[in-house]
């Protein structure tokens, strides 16, 4: 049975990301509401002050919510989008994972929006990065399982034959000058970031891994680009080489 991804969207993470928000706002509330029965027993203007600290957390995540908004709708870099892009990554994202989970919503199609999510804030950031400071990161799985010329390590040994995307992926690294690698696995892809240490990553992967890649990476930017698995998970999966340099283009200087 073929698999295939849909292009990501960024409405399912932004509404889930509204009700997280919501789900917030109603705790923090009631973590003032609950004990302030009891605060003006302690002090008079106790529950005053419990109340404004209160008004202003919920304030700031509503904020934050709404610059999130306004920053992938618009494309701009509005206020502190490094920062937001630390909140999404480091704490909304747990937290929306569980109100999908709870709402039933597959974990895949969150990571989806997530990743597209996270594609907005970095391009909104205008980044112009050097070719030779750009790595593009494949995953093993692109290349032909019965290929008897393993590319792992070193792209350049691709003979070219076209049976697989790695025709086309090394054709864009000579086009614009740009590195490319390609790892076994998530301990690999680190090891390979440490030694380059590219000013940006354009990682191709499926959900888990690219959503895992980006969060360990933090705050190097990281755009992702989802493979497409005809063929089911880690095997002779593709990728869309027109999405590649379309991304590419964004940030190149």
């Amino acid at each position: 049975m073929q698999e295939q991804t849909a292009a990501p969207r960024k409405r399912l993470f932004i509404a889930l990301m509204g009700l997280t928000c919501i789900a917030l706002v109603l705790l923090i509330f009631m973590a003032w509401w609950v004990p302030s029965r009891g605060l003006a027993n302690i002090h008079p203007d106790l529950p005053r002050i419990v109340g404004l600290v209160v008004l202003v957390l919920s304030c700031i995540a509503i904020l934050g919510t709404v610059l999130l908004v306004l920053t992938t709708a618009l494309g701009k870099d509005i206020l502190f989008t490094r920062f937001m892009r630390l909140v999404v990554i480091k704490f909304l994202l747990p937290m929306i994972e569980f109100t999908g989970k709870v709402l039933g919503l597959d974990k895949d199609l969150i990571r989806q929006s997530f990743i597209a999510m996270n594609n907005s804030l970095v391009i909104s950031q205008k980044y112009k990065v050097k070719p030779d400071r750009i790595l593009i990161l494949l995953p093993h799985c692109i290349q032909l399982f019965d290929c008897e010329i393993k590319v792992t390590g070193d792209v350049n040994k691709c003979v070219m034959c076209g049976r697989c995307d790695i025709k086309d992926l090394v054709q864009i690294g000579k086009k614009y000058g740009i590195d490319i690698s390609v790892a076994t696995g998530g301990t690999l892809a680190r090891k390979v970031i440490v030694e380059k240490r590219p000013k940006l990553v354009l990682a191709v992967a499926c959900e888990r891994d690219l959503t895992s890649g980006i969060k360990d990476c933090y705050p190097l930017p990281v755009l992702g680009v989802l493979n497409q698995r005809p063929n089911g998970p880690c095997y002779n999966t593709i990728v869309d080489a027109s999405a590649i340099e379309a991304a590419l283009q964004q940030v190149l200087d």
